[in-house]
């Protein structure tokens, strides 16, 4: 396959995640209540295959978590979750890297493109856990930037499980959130979660920064 056969597509099943995510219809309690009550035991199968693939493409997390607390409690919940996770956060790092990476490689040379590469893959688990803790970073799209990057897959998907536990937990145990309105203590732990990657990346930053040489004769 052609570097250009891949760019394409690449392009073509973004734009299809795309479509999904603004066209799939996303049921609300009721529709979650009647569809748990037809699957019976199957339930906790048929989320966690749900889960893992709809979030390849750029579908949030929060609604399956939501759906998770909701239909099979807390700690079934929050296991789906982190499993189905993991299993969403591989597949699309492997869908990047096989249909871009290439086009990333011979882009290396640029300043920009190097500098990104550099600091996810020397930041490792700290990067990654770092970025996904923070609630803005989108979980896909950043799934597809570590795939067509140098980061290596075990140090990823390490990274993708620590920084997602605590939002994971917080938005199944506070399930009040299905009611419409967002509450104040899921503000507050996404605030939380926000500044503790923060801080992780100031740390990695740090850790990169090259040390300023010295003026001759100041040395020692």
């Amino acid at each position: 396959m052609s570097g250009r056969t891949k760019l394409i597509v690449a392009l073509a099943v973004l734009a299809a995640f795309a479509a999904a995510a603004v066209l799939l219809p996303i049921p609300g309690p009721a529709e979650l209540r009647a569809w748990a009550a037809t699957t019976g035991p199957a339930t906790p199968l048929v989320l966690l295959v749900a889960y893992s693939l709809l979030t390849v493409a750029p579908i949030p997390r929060t609604v399956f978590n939501l759906a998770a607390g909701l239909l099979v409690g807390t700690a079934a919940g929050i296991a789906i979750g982190l499993v189905a996770t993991t299993i969403a956060a591989g597949l699309s790092f492997g869908l990047a890297r096989l249909l871009g990476r290439d086009l990333v490689t011979r882009h290396l040379h640029r300043s920009a493109v190097r500098t990104v590469n550099d600091r996810l893959a020397d930041g490792g688990v700290l990067a990654i856990t770092s970025l996904r803790l923070i609630p803005v970073v989108p979980f896909a799209p950043f799934s597809y930037l570590c795939g067509v990057s140098s980061v290596r897959l075990v140090p990823y998907l390490t990274g993708t499980l620590l920084g997602s536990v605590p939002g994971t937990v917080a938005v199944v145990v506070l399930g009040d959130a299905l009611t419409g309105d967002t509450p104040p203590a899921l503000l507050a732990c996404y605030g939380v979660f926000a500044l503790a990657g923060a801080i992780g990346l100031v740390k990695v930053f740090k850790k990169r920064a090259p040390a300023e040489p010295q003026p001759a004769g100041q040395a020692g």
